[in-house]
């Protein structure tokens, strides 16, 4: 009997552990919410059919890139919205830094591939399907000894133009 209770206990814990974990990751990301666009607003939308979305990219810390909209409410690598139609430039402000934009199989662009680009060749393209999409961020220093990438998985909601 006192076996079967040493066991029951880790077990629970564990159980109780993964079930924490697990919505986390759910409410971590708008991709997962039943209604995505739901965060479009204005603060929150970057460019528009007229005007061109600007994105920074950057390699913050040791171990992390970062993705800065040139929104009302930039924050960096929280997610943002387009409108179908705007054209997207990434870039990168910091000197020696080389980035790759990569959405997987399901870009909202046309391209082919990962987006990749740097300080001296930032890249524009144009949204053109709807959807929430997460994508990852890298960006690397050259020069740098300890930690010289960073990345980190972000997301984008794109919705129809009007």
């Amino acid at each position: 009997m006192k076996s079967v209770r040493s066991l029951v206990l880790p077990v629970v814990l564990l159980v109780l552990i993964t079930a924490v974990l697990a919505r986390g990751d759910k409410s971590k990301f708008s991709c997962s919410e039943s209604n995505p666009q739901s965060i479009c607003n204005v603060a929150a939308t970057c460019g528009s059919a007229s005007t061109p979305c600007k994105i920074d990219i950057k390699r913050s810390g040791s171990t992390e890139a970062t993705a800065t909209p040139d929104t009302p409410d930039a924050k960096a690598n929280k997610p943002f919205c387009l409108k179908a139609g705007t054209s997207v430039t990434f870039y990168t402000s910091s000197k020696n830094t080389g980035f790759v934009i990569d959405f997987g199989p399901n870009s909202p662009f046309d391209n082919e591939g990962a987006i990749m680009g740097g300080a001296d060749r930032s890249i524009t393209v144009v949204a053109k399907r709807p959807g929430c999409y997460r994508y990852s961020v890298g960006a690397c220093t050259a020069g740098t000894i300890y930690g010289m990438c960073g990345n980190i998985d972000t997301e984008l909601v794109v919705s129809a133009a009007n």
